[in-house]
């Protein structure tokens, strides 16, 4: 494979940070201890993640979908996947959310999209269970996995969190927004800062052209 693209779901494909909200809101308690810990990197985001969805009841699942279903998609989102069927270049969304959430906000794209890894749960008992078929040493959904099933000559991450941070180190070329910028440049990574999805067919547009003249 020429080129794919790799991309984040949460707070990237949608407007806000709607995996966050579902955590805080569901399992506030659990949330206000956990997330700064992972935001300070004193705790793996695998084990954060985990901790707090396993403290929400199997019965909330339903409400979890409806709460997430609302959720905006940032502007030039259909234009970019649009681009990229021209230029036969797949899609992979890689979310460490639940694969719940991004199906019911994608809707009818889904299917326009090469594939979907995520996070599942198992709601059979009192509360949620977690099953990743990915599950790294510190991410509950880790992402380089899944990017080296996909041998490509040029890979693109777009994200903007610190779930992206793994992503985006081992990508060719990185679109990234606040606060990933940040772990970036931390790492010294040079990354291409995007608002939105326009911005981002349009850098590949012109970098792609030039590359084939």
């Amino acid at each position: 494979m020429k080129r794919i693209v790799f991309c984040d779901f949460d707070g990237t494909i949608t407007v806000e940070e709607t995996f966050v909200a579902v955590l805080k809101k569901f399992a506030p308690e659990v949330s206000a201890k956990v997330i700064p810990e992972m935001y300070a990197k004193r705790m793996t985001l695998r084990e954060g993640v985990k901790q707090i969805l396993q403290s929400i009841p199997s019965a909330s699942y339903p409400e979890i979908i409806e709460f997430t279903q609302p959720q905006l998609i940032r502007h030039g989102f259909i234009e970019f996947l649009d681009f990229l069927e021209t230029q036969k270049v797949p899609l992979i969304v890689i979310s460490g959310g639940l694969r719940g959430m991004v199906e019911i906000v994608l809707d009818k794209l889904v299917h326009r999209v090469e594939s979907i890894y995520a996070v599942d749960v198992d709601t059979s008992d009192t509360y949620l269970k977690v099953i990743s078929q990915y599950e790294g040493d510190t991410e509950l959904l880790a992402k380089v996995q899944v990017m080296d099933k996909y041998p490509a000559d040029e890979k693109i991450a777009i994200g903007d969190s610190i779930t992206d941070l793994n992503m985006g180190l081992q990508a060719s070329v990185v679109f990234a927004r606040a606060p990933l910028t940040k772990y970036l440049d931390e790492h010294q990574k040079p990354y291409i800062s995007w608002n939105d999805f326009l911005d981002i067919r349009n850098y590949l547009a012109k970098s792609w052209s030039q590359t084939q003249q």
